[in-house]
């Protein structure tokens, strides 16, 4: 007999991810399993999947997230996957705390959770630490690149993960399935690279769409909001607070002056729940 897993579907800002507790189910072949699951027409439809589980130093950090992008390959750092995983340890009575302790691949995450009524987190704030501004191993070429004859400039950030953040003045229209596949593959990125449009619509406040490496067109996502207001501070178009307008939401991003830390702050919510067999079993 198959086995099945209990699986939680779960959104930020319209970022959409498979959410598995490893504490409970063994996932033996995730990048398997987020292929099979995120196809929305035989399987569940996601951006990916996060499984959720023990950190490996329980000193240093309460849970751990590992990410696995909708082709199955292993992400660093999801901001959004990371609030909905604040979301679902306190609403599910994993934890009484309001401040926990994220283990990812790219340092521990400290997520901050706003809490209503008790018991319904509203939102949460992450703390993204120091963005890294030069990886000469991922980002090799310049900061002007070409994509089909058309010109991009832009501002290579990492926020655990690799961004390019290229401003436009045709946020609306520009064609970003294709251009966005284009520069995710350039040559300036040996690792892919996700690719942010942006482009300044009032006073800090920032239009972004996402290409995302290994997933494509999302509503969302977390660290390419962050990157987005960094490159927008670093090259004078915002404050270093700012709001950034994706597909599925609006992110507060704040990037400290203080400790040099990037803030991130939105929302969290649950879709819906259900069991599906254990892919290759």
């Amino acid at each position: 007999m198959r086995r099945t897993v209990h699986f939680t579907k779960m959104q930020g800002a319209g970022n959409d991810y498979i959410y598995v507790d490893t504490q409970l189910y063994d996932i033996p072949d995730p990048e398997k399993a987020a292929i099979a699951w995120s196809a929305y027409h035989t399987g569940i439809g996601s951006d990916g999947l996060v499984l959720i589980g023990k950190p490996h130093d329980g000193r240093r950090a309460d849970y751990s997230m590992r990410i696995f992008n909708a082709d199955g390959s292993e992400a660093m750092m999801c901001g959004n996957a990371s609030r909905c995983i604040g979301k679902y340890l306190y609403e599910k009575g994993l934890t009484h705390k309001d401040t926990i302790r994220l283990e990812t691949l790219s340092g521990v995450k400290i997520l901050k959770l706003h809490i209503q009524d008790g018991n319904e987190v509203e939102s949460v704030t992450v703390d993204m630490l120091k963005p890294l501004l030069q990886n000469q191993e991922q980002f090799v070429g310049p900061s002007v690149l070409a994509a089909d004859e058309r010109i991009f400039e832009g501002t290579y950030v990492c926020m655990g993960n690799p961004h390019f953040v290229t401003f436009v003045d045709d946020i609306d229209t520009i064609d970003i399935a294709h251009y966005g596949k284009l520069l995710e593959c350039n040559e300036a990125f040996p690792q892919r690279c996700n690719i942010e449009f942006a482009q300044l619509t009032d006073a800090d406040t920032i239009r972004t769409r996402v290409w995302e490496r290994g997933s494509g067109i999302t509503m969302a996502c977390g660290t390419g909001a962050c990157a987005t207001a960094v490159a927008a501070f670093l090259t004078g178009r915002a404050s270093r607070k700012s709001n950034i307008v994706m597909d599925g939401g609006t992110l507060q991003i704040e990037y400290s002056e203080a400790d040099g830390h990037v803030y991130m702050t939105g929302p969290a919510a649950f879709a819906f729940e259900g069991e599906i067999p254990l892919t290759g079993e």
